[in-house]
Formats: C-alpha cells, structure tokens, sequence
C-alpha cells in the first residue's frame, strides 16, 4: 500500500546565484550564473516525498503572481496533490539564495504569501487525521504548525517536525511531536544551548542529542556530509554515514532526507534502514543544481542506497 503523507508548510521562488565565494558582512561579491528554481522548504519536502513514492499533500499558500503560477505548477508536476494549496492576494514567496564553488550556500527567506497561511479548515484537519505521516517545517506562522500538530494526534498521525530554520518553540508544541529532524544549530537553538560556530562541533553531538530528548521521543540529527545522528528514549543510538558524492549544491539536500524520511516512516521500515535511505537521497540531490529541480526520483534513490549500503557481491 502507498504511504501517504501530508506536508504542511511553505513554498518559495528561489533566486539563486552561483558565486565564487561567499561574501562576508558589508562585502560585495561578483556572482556567476543566476537562475529561479521553485522552492521552499514545504514544497520541496513534499516534491521530495512524491519523488520517493508517496502519496503526498501539499497544504500552504502561494500568492496571485506569476511565481505562484510556477510554485503551483512545479507541485503539480511533481505528482503533489493540491487541493490544500491557496492561492491569496499579494506576493509569493521567495528566497535568496547565493552558492559558492565548495556548494555551501547563503539563505535569506521572505515569506510573503506563506505568512498568510495562518488557519486549516476542517477538510485539512480530516486530511491530516487521516494520513501515515504529516511533515511541517517552520516557514509558516507557529500557531498553523500547532493546528497541524494537534489534527495529527487526534488522528494518531505520525508527525515529523522539521525545526528549521532555527526558532524556539513552546513546550506545548513539542510534546505533539513524535520525531524531531534538526541539524547541530537548529538543535542547540531548541536545547537552549550555545547556537554559534560551536554548535557544529563533532563532539557537540551528545549534548545536542541529550537535551531534545528531554522534549521529544526521537530525534534525527543531521551532521551535512557526515551523515546523520539518532537517538530515541527507548535508549536506541545510531550513527549512519552519508554516501560520498561529488556535491555541486546543497541547496535543497536537507529537504530531500527529511522527505524521503517522512516517507520510509510512514512505510514502517526498521529506523537505521529509515535512516540510510534519506541520506541516499540527500546524497542525490546534492549532486545536481536547484532546490525542487535537484530532488531525486525513488529509483535513483535506491541504486545510491544499494550502492552506498548493501553489501556488494
């Protein structure tokens, strides 16, 4: 049976530059090629969950525009189902975005459209109540997340949070949540820990994962080419390396391991096994240019997997 996921979240137009280096505060750069890649951390999860065989629904705003006509349509394509997704007066969203030779990347969001969508209706409430998995992020005003959270324990949906970009949250909200997807920043924001430069440290790690387990059952936290850290607090401890690739843009990686993830959960396989085949199609992605264009296909996803994790003859 298909896995059916239902992402709630927001959907931008990326406007990306390749750049040879990242500029520094009160620098200007010289950027290289310049592109528009629908976007979003929303619609790129959910893009991320139809590519990997989900059935998935896409509840967030666009605005009246000509990028809400792209986002729409990039959704659709993608095999997202829409009947969620509003279309509200005013601009759509759109992220910045700026990408040096070594692929990391500078992002500045302004959410217009998505700070719109502020209430769900009892048929996205059923939506929820009825699916495998709800997947949020945090592009969208709080109390939406909150509304999402609560239609998915009424309905005893699986809900994965995604805590980016990094933002306190309430303890109230936290408790809905049944697994938490961070990296080391977003996570040291919500541990109440130092969220600089430290935070990325390897040893870092434990910490991080010690203080989200005193708010959440579970937490995945991704390391970027490192691959991935778990913990639970039935006491299960996993470290699970990502595949090696050639990286050309991590723009939108994140965003295919936490779709892929919500998908392999709503499916029910083993957490390590879970866990490897998000990182296989994070791997993927970052070996391609754009956010939503880069997202991998299920088949790609698993020829990287079995490449990267099955033991070879």
């Amino acid at each position: 049976m298909t896995a059916s996921v239902v992402v709630v979240g927001s959907a931008n137009m990326d406007l990306v530059v390749a750049t040879p280096t990242l500029p520094r505060p009160g620098e200007t750069v010289l950027g290289e090629s310049f592109t528009t890649v629908p976007g979003g951390k929303g619609a790129n999860q959910a893009v991320a969950a139809a590519r990997a065989g989900a059935r998935c629904h896409f509840l967030g705003a666009v605005g009246l525009d000509a990028f809400g006509d792209e986002l729409k349509g990039c959704l659709a394509t993608a095999g997202v189902e829409l009947d969620g997704l509003r279309r509200v007066v005013g601009p759509s969203g759109v992220a910045l975005i700026a990408v040096d030779a070594a692929a990391e990347n500078l992002i500045v969001v302004a959410p217009g459209a998505n700070a719109q969508f502020t209430v769900l209706d009892a048929v996205d409430r059923e939506l929820i109540e009825s699916c495998d998995v709800l997947l949020c992020q945090l592009e969208i005003p709080l109390d939406t997340v909150a509304q999402a959270a609560a239609a998915a324990r009424a309905g005893q949906t699986a809900f994965i949070l995604n805590a980016a970009p990094a933002r306190p949250l309430s303890a109230g909200l936290l408790a809905l949540v049944d697994v938490l997807v961070v990296n080391q920043t977003e996570a040291a924001v919500l541990a109440g820990l130092d969220g600089g430069r430290d935070a990325s440290r390897a040893d870092n790690v434990p910490e991080l994962l010690a203080g989200l387990l005193a708010a959440v059952p579970r937490v995945v936290l991704t390391l970027g080419a490192a691959g991935v850290a778990y913990a639970d607090r039935d006491g299960t401890r996993l470290e699970v390396g990502a595949p090696p690739v050639a990286a050309v843009d991590t723009t939108a990686a994140g965003d295919a391991f936490t779709g892929a993830f919500a998908v392999a959960w709503a499916q029910g396989r083993p957490v390590e096994e879970a866990l490897r085949w998000a990182c296989a199609a994070g791997a993927a992605c970052a070996q391609h240019w754009g956010a939503s264009t880069s997202l991998p296909l299920r088949p790609d996803i698993d020829a990287l997997y079995e490449r990267a994790y099955q033991p070879q003859p």
